[in-house]
């Protein structure tokens, strides 16, 4: 894993320095706190982009075709896989997801830095195909602690927790194939580290 993280960044302020538009993709567990990290580092840096993905299931009360996802049918998402036109794709509880190779090169060739949020297997598949991705993945302290924060939640029972808990070594062993890891001990620290990587990119 390197560790290229530029310390010449002052927190919390834009990062101008970046002279090459890239995609980061970004990886965690559940109840890792990865959205919140990445809904305040988005607010903070409004110049980046979050890719948008494809789906096959249906909106859910308030989701908006285009910012939340790109909706469309099983037989369009088939003939984009035959055509090869997604970077990556997976399938979970009978719906289907995947991000369009063309969404991320136009945002790309718009000047703009692309943030993807997905889960490691998907963003494997990505730098399979765009090398010049870099790969962030954002870890718990520790098992124990985010099995505590799982417990605390109170939102899934013994038997989801314990799947989940086996998901997340799954994980942290695909974590070693990315570029960086990030450890969300707190908010503040893993967002602030989250800046350095990129800047220093």
């Amino acid at each position: 894993m390197r560790l290229r993280i530029n310390e010449y960044l002052l927190y919390n302020t834009p990062m101008k320095n970046i002279s090459s538009k890239k995609l980061y993709v970004v990886s965690g567990s559940s109840g890792v706190g990865k959205g919140t990290v990445l809904k305040t580092f988005m607010a903070r840096h409004p110049d980046f982009m979050l890719s948008v993905s494809c789906t096959t299931r249906k909106p859910r009360e308030g989701e908006v075709d285009g910012i939340n996802y790109f909706f469309i049918s099983q037989e369009e998402f088939s003939r984009c896989v035959e055509e090869d036109k997604f970077l990556e794709w997976a399938e979970f509880a009978g719906n289907r997801y995947g991000t369009k190779k063309k969404f991320i090169e136009e945002c790309l060739d718009k000047g703009k830095n692309v943030i993807l949020e997905i889960e490691t297997k998907g963003a494997l598949q990505v730098k399979e195909k765009m090398p010049d991705a870099v790969l962030i993945f954002i870890a718990p302290p520790s098992l124990e602690e985010l099995e505590t924060r799982l417990r605390g939640r109170h939102t899934e029972d013994e038997e989801t927790i314990q799947k989940r808990l086996s998901e997340v070594k799954k994980e942290l062993e695909s974590a070693k194939k990315y570029d960086y890891k990030v450890v969300n001990d707190k908010i503040e620290n893993a967002i602030e580290e989250l800046e350095k990587i990129i800047a220093g990119d």
